[in-house]
C-alpha cells in the first residue's frame, strides 16, 4: 500500500473494513511517500505537500484533491523518489521500508558497507580499522538484518559499534540453523567485545548430589566432578538454587555442609538443625540420621532424577495446590518457582542428552544435509552438494563425559531447540546411537490453582 502520509487514510480504511466486518489492512507492506520525500528531498523543496512536491519536481500529474488525479500524483511521486533511492543503495522493498529512519542515522554515510550483502541466511562481522572484529551477529536476511543496525536499533550500544565499524564481513550459510551454530562458535573463539553472550558460559553451574560421600547431600558447582548425580549446566546460581529447594522439598537430603566421609563420626555434644527440627532434613551430622533408610532414600532421589522426575513434579503440585487452597499465596507461588527451575533443567538436560548419546547422526532439514556427531555439528550440505565443514572450530565432544560439559552445551541447546522447532520438516537420513526423539516432556503446573 502506498499513499502520501499513508496513516491517515489508513485509519479511515480500516474503519470502514471494521464496519463491514471485514479484516483490517495490518497485513499489507506501507510505504509512505511523505516520510520518503523527508529523507531524499527535503533540501530542494520549501515544504513536502504533495502538491508542492508534484509542481517543485514537475511530475506529470497534479493534486487536486480528487481520488483519481491523487493517486496519479502519488504515483508519479514514488516513482521519482524510487529513483533517487536507489543513489542510497536501496535495492528491494525490505530496504525501501527502512529508508525514513535509515538516511536519517548519524552513521548513514557507512551504508555503502552493506552494499555487498545478500538476501540469504548467514553470519555478518562488524570490524574496525584494524580488522579486529568487534561483533559477531546471525540473520535469517543478511542485508535486511546489518540496514536495521542504521535504522530502528535504538540500543545504546549500536551507536559505539557504528562509529568504530571500517567493514563488514559475511559468511552466507544454506540454512539459518548453521547460522546459529557458526555465530556461537565465532563468538567462543573471537570473544568480541560487543558480544555480551559470549561470556554466559563462564556462569554456568551444576547442581550435584555427591554420592561419593557416606551421606550425600546437594551443592552447586562450577565444574562438573568425577562422581555423582549432576543436574546441568544451569544458566545461574538462582536457577540452581530453585532446584536444590525443590529437591529438599520432597527428599530429606541432609543440609550440613560439611563432607562426611567412611569415617566420619558425629559430634555427640552437637544438637540438630533446624531442618531436622521441622521434619525437613536428616541430620547425620548430630547422629540423628539411620544410615541404612538414608541410603535407600538417596537411591529412590536418584532414581527419580534420572527416569521419574514427572513423580517429584507431580507431588509437589499437590503441595502448591493444598497452599493455595488455604490461600497462603506467597508459599504457593514459591513451590511454583521450584517446580519451574526443576522441570526447565531436567527437560533441557534429557534434550542435550538424547542428542549428544544419538552419536553420529546426518539429518534432513529441508534442502539442508546436517551431520552431527555427539552433538557438535561437523558439517552441513545444500541442494547435494559436497559436505562442508564449519569456518570455525567446534568445541571438543565429550561422549562419555558424566556431565554435559559447559562449553559445548550452548551448541547443543541450539540445535535441541531447531529440532524441536522444526520437527515436522525434517528427516532422519542416518543415525549410529539411539534416536530419541522427541524427548517426552516434563510439563509443570501453568498457574496456581
Amino acid at each position: 500500500i502506498v499513499g502520501h502520509n499513508v496513516g491517515f487514510d489508513l485509519g479511515f480504511l480500516n474503519a470502514a473494513l471494521r464496519r463491514r466486518g471485514s479484516p483490517e489492512l495490518g497485513a499489507h507492506a506501507v510505504v509512505d511517500t511523505l516520510a520518503l520525500a523527508r529523507r531524499l528531498v527535503r533540501d530542494e523543496v520549501p515544504d513536502c505537500r504533495l502538491g508542492t512536491l508534484a509542481t517543485r519536481l514537475r511530475l506529470d500529474h497534479r493534486p487536486t484533491h480528487r481520488a483519481l488525479d491523487d493517486t496519479l500524483a502519488t504515483a508519479d511521486l514514488l516513482h521519482y523518489l524510487l529513483e533517487r533511492a536507489g543513489t542510497v543503495g536501496v535495492m528491494g522493498l525490505d530496504d525501501l521500508l527502512h529508508l525514513p529512519t535509515i538516511t536519517g542515522h548519524a552513521q548513514a554515510a557507512k551504508l555503502k558497507l552493506t552494499t555487498a550483502l545478500p538476501r540469504l541466511p548467514g553470519v555478518y562481522q562488524f570490524r574496525d580499522a584494524r580488522g579486529q572484529v568487534l561483533y559477531v551477529g546471525k540473520a535469517t536476511n543478511l542485508r535486511q538484518r546489518v540496514r536495521s543496525y542504521f535504522g530502528g536499533d535504538d540500543r545504546r550500544k549500536v551507536g559505539a559499534l557504528l562509529r568504530e565499524t571500517a567493514s563488514i564481513d559475511h559468511h552466507v550459510t544454506p540454512d539459518v540453523v548453521v547460522a546459529e551454530v557458526l555465530e556461537l562458535r565465532l563468538i567462543r573463539t573471537l570473544q568480541p567485545r560487543y558480544n555480551r553472550v559470549g561470556t554466559t558460559s563462564a556462569k554456568y553451574c551444576y547442581v550435584r548430589l555427591t554420592t561419593d560421600e557416606s551421606w550425600p547431600r546437594l551443592i552447586i558447582s562450577a565444574t562438573p566432578a568425577h562422581h555423582g548425580v549432576h543436574i546441568g549446566p544451569l544458566p545461574s546460581r538462582t536457577a540452581a538454587t530453585l532446584v536444590i529447594e525443590a529437591i529438599q522439598s520432597v527428599f530429606p537430603v541432609r543440609r550440613c555442609a560439611g563432607r562426611m566421609g567412611k569415617r566420619y563420626q558425629p559430634r555427640l555434644d552437637g544438637g540438630p538443625c533446624t531442618a531436622h527440627q521441622l521434619g525437613r532434613a536428616e541430620c547425620p551430622c548430630s547422629g540423628h540420621a539411620d544410615a541404612d533408610a538414608y541410603a535407600s532414600m538417596i537411591a529412590r532421589l536418584i532414581e527419580v532424577l534420572e527416569h521419574r522426575p514427572q513423580q517429584m513434579i507431580d507431588q509437589l503440585t499437590l503441595r502448591m495446590q493444598d497452599l493455595a487452597g488455604a490461600q497462603r499465596f506467597e508459599e504457593a507461588a514459591q513451590v511454583r518457582d521450584r517446580i519451574g527451575a526443576f522441570a526447565s533443567a531436567l527437560h533441557r538436560q534429557r534434550q542435550l542428552r538424547h542428542l549428544r548419546d544419538a552419536g553420529r547422526v546426518e539429518l534432513c532439514v529441508g534442502t539442508t544435509v546436517l551431520q552431527i556427531d555427539g552433538g557438535v555439528l561437523t558439517s552441513y550440505a545444500a541442494d547435494g552438494q559436497l559436505a562442508m565443514p564449519l569456518p570455525a572450530a567446534p568445541p571438543v565432544p565429550q561422549v562419555d563425559a558424566l556431565a554435559l560439559p559447559k562449553e559445548s552445551v550452548d551448541e547443543l541447546a541450539c540445535l535441541a531447540r531447531a529440532i524441536e522447532r522444526r520437527a515436522k520438516h525434517i528427516r532422519l537420513v542416518d543415525c549410529t546411537g539411539v534416536w530419541a526423539w522427541p524427548a517426552a516432556p516434563i510439563t509443570p503446573p501453568t498457574r496456581l490453582l
